[in-house]
């Protein structure tokens, strides 16, 4: 009887962090989307017409080309640690 109590008060510990760290995520979101909201202007930006919002378009597009190749090399760094993780587990060195 002991150990089904133990082990139920386990698996609430443990859904209790893993609940601690998605209201953890989800604050750090709302802090995020707060400091974007602040950092709008007051007032109605101005592009000067089509050439500024091209060029404000531009701007954006390689913001997010940047953010897209920062998390392909991150995705690609994960794959080769992946790969030596692999491998050491499939042939353990022999001490």
């Amino acid at each position: 009887m002991h150990n089904e109590v133990d082990d139920l008060l386990v698996h609430i510990s443990h859904s209790q962090q893993q609940m601690s760290r998605l209201l953890d995520a989800e604050r750090q979101v709302v802090v995020r989307m707060a400091q974007i909201i602040h950092e709008l202007p007051d007032e109605e930006p101005r592009f000067d017409g089509i050439p500024g919002i091209l060029e404000s378009s531009a701007q954006v597009n390689k913001s997010i080309v940047a953010y897209l190749n920062g998390i392909a090399d991150l995705q690609e760094a994960m794959a080769e640690m992946l790969v030596r993780v692999v491998k050491e587990t499939a042939y353990p060195e022999e001490e």
